[in-house]
């Protein structure tokens, strides 16, 4: 079921971005957010009551409950028109949260390649809050194309493989993700960053996100 969610944490996420990029509509994203957003909170509800009381199945689910509220604020705040400070600091929030989560898969659940993601999902919640919360609007491209890029690498591929049973190579998987990761998003760096484009009327984040 988690696996499930993340393929919409994709779709959301790449929403998302193309919101930031000016190519989708404020109130035609709200609505997915808002959809994405009950499902990431009915989810973790559903596999927690499920795991029984077994600590570390709750501990794996606890964190989709970051991303669902991230997406239920931000569609809410784009039909409502509310200013983007409240989730730009709520993102930070996530941000450090996700460095918690990605320590947890290191070393707890032993769940490399998602050690990997929930780092990519820090930075990006990380860059929602510099954006969002502090207003730097030069990031808007840059954090437009991180996010929809992330829709992919962090929720379709990963769901799409886990759900067809292809998930495999865990420490491989990890490292090619980081590997990934550092090069497409230093890249992006210099090709962005003299773009200006306005923050949108309310926060654009996608997790994990979210995890599975």
């Amino acid at each position: 079921m988690g696996n499930v969610g993340l393929l919409f944490v994709g779709a959301v996420l790449f929403i998302n971005g193309m919101l930031l990029l000016g190519k989708v509509d404020g109130k035609a994203a709200a609505v997915f957010n808002l959809f994405v957003g009950a499902l990431q909170v009915l989810t973790p509800t559903y596999l927690i009551i499920a795991a029984a009381g077994d600590p570390i199945k709750i501990l794996a689910v606890s964190g989709i409950y970051l991303f669902g509220f991230t997406y239920l604020y931000v569609g809410i705040g784009l039909l409502a028109d509310l200013d983007t400070t409240g989730v730009g600091y709520y993102s930070l929030f996530v941000a450090v949260a996700a460095l918690g989560y990605s320590f947890v898969n290191f070393h707890v659940l032993k769940d490399y390649p998602f050690g990997v993601i929930w780092l990519y999902w820090a930075f990006l919640w990380f860059l929602f809050f510099l954006l969002l919360g502090l207003k730097w609007d030069s990031l808007t491209t840059y954090t437009g194309y991180v996010t929809a890029i992330e829709g992919w690498v962090t929720g379709a591929i990963p769901a799409g493989l886990l759900l067809s049973g292809y998930w495999k190579h865990p420490t491989e998987t990890a490292i090619a993700l980081a590997v990934f990761g550092v090069v497409v998003f230093a890249a992006l760096w210099p090709l962005t960053r003299n773009s200006r484009k306005p923050a949108p009327a309310a926060p654009e984040a996608g997790t994990v996100g979210a995890p599975t």
